[in-house]
């Protein structure tokens, strides 16, 4: 017969050992989220354009440009994006021109594609108000487990753990998380422990708390660690191992591509060609591009139907992506005659003096501004 005393409180202590993972009781994990939020609440950031409300579309609008990117760099582009797009309606009813022009600079442009993408799905399926549930702000484009708990913490005061880089380190530090056989089951550990350290309350202190800690105190070098509401609590801090955590995965050689860029001039104006939807510098407006063993003379003969009069080679520039680097030799050609080719849909003739109103990659403003 089973005894139904000793099987709830060998459920209760399962429970209660499960919980006490990383070394931490439910009273140790109270105390640890009333830090952050005492902390969040003297020392954080309050003045950050998106806090001044709880609108889930600004909010989204300011977790994405986020992504990647620093506060300081997001900062005019989110002021600009939100005047020119106030609304998830507004933003959906934009050409994807305009929307990529906006975001000219700001890098990583698969972001500002899934934002429009995001907010055409937002208008047609819930009729222009954001979703609330975690679940479906995570089904839309370009918004993955942690924005996604942003937006809703942010937005709805919904009790989710978020895990962006800052955090990350914050608590790879404090916990001292080694690295795990596969980025994988270190992920996993993460989650789990973000997971059991939400508070009751005060979720949107707590959550910005500790955003704020790895954004401003808990550094990747260089943490000001005196001022860390954890430093007696951190395990990487007694143990000295504050400049080893997190442990930074090896990183291979970045290979590195080479291109040669045209830049066709006649009578003022530049030929620039739209790059296809996806992929590097998707959507935006480009000089025409070819491979380095092309013959530039050929190709504005073939393929743009120009006859070049003087070719001058201009100095390379280097651009670092994620997983290359490439090498651009731009090549300055004066179009002594132009051909209909030249002017088919997907490509077009700017003057000089408009052409940085357009949606161009950073490079390729570089080259402009040399002229």
């Amino acid at each position: 017969m089973v005894n139904t005393s000793q099987t709830v409180k060998a459920a209760r202590a399962a429970r209660e050992q499960d919980s006490t993972n990383f070394s931490m009781s439910a009273l140790q994990r109270r105390r640890f989220a009333r830090k952050i939020i005492a902390w969040q609440r003297e020392h954080g950031r309050h003045s950050l354009p998106w806090q001044k409300n709880r609108d889930p579309y600004a909010i989204w609008l300011s977790e994405v440009m986020l992504q990647q990117t620093q506060v300081s760099a997001v900062i005019p582009y989110y002021e600009r994006f939100l005047e020119r797009f106030p609304s998830c309606a507004a933003l959906a009813a934009a050409p994807l021109d305009e929307v990529m022009r906006l975001w000219s600079g700001l890098g990583y442009y698969s972001r500002a594609r899934n934002l429009h993408r995001a907010a055409r799905i937002v208008v047609e399926r819930y009729g222009g108000e954001f979703p609330h549930s975690r679940a479906a702000i995570a089904e839309l484009p370009g918004i993955g487990r942690s924005t996604a708990a942003a937006i809703a913490a942010f937005a709805y005061g919904a009790r989710h753990a978020l895990l962006d880089g800052n955090v990350k380190r914050v608590l790879s530090r404090v916990f001292a998380i080694e690295a795990a056989a596969t980025q994988a089951e270190l992920e996993g550990s993460l989650w789990s422990l973000a997971e059991r350290l939400v508070p009751a309350d005060g979720i949107e202190a707590y959550s910005q708390g500790l955003m704020d800690l790895g954004a401003t105190v808990c550094l990747s070098r260089r943490a000001k660690c005196t001022r860390c509401p954890l430093v007696r609590d951190c395990m990487a801090y007694r143990s000295g191992r504050v400049d080893e955590l997190p442990m930074a995965r090896v990183r291979k050689a970045l290979p590195q591509r080479d291109t040669v860029m045209l830049l066709l001039q006649h009578n003022g104006q530049v030929l620039l060609e739209k790059r296809p939807p996806s992929g590097i510098w998707g959507a935006l407006w480009s000089l025409p591009e070819l491979a380095p063993q092309e013959d530039p003379e050929t190709i504005c003969r073939e393929r743009f139907g120009v006859s070049a009069a003087i070719f001058t080679e201009l100095p390379s520039i280097d651009h670092g992506f994620t997983h290359f680097r490439l090498r651009i030799r731009p090549v300055r050609i004066d179009v002594g005659r132009l051909h209909p080719r030249a002017c088919e849909p997907e490509r077009m003739w700017v003057p000089l003096t408009e052409v940085f109103g357009a949606a161009l990659p950073v490079p390729v403003k570089r080259i402009l501004r040399s002229l």
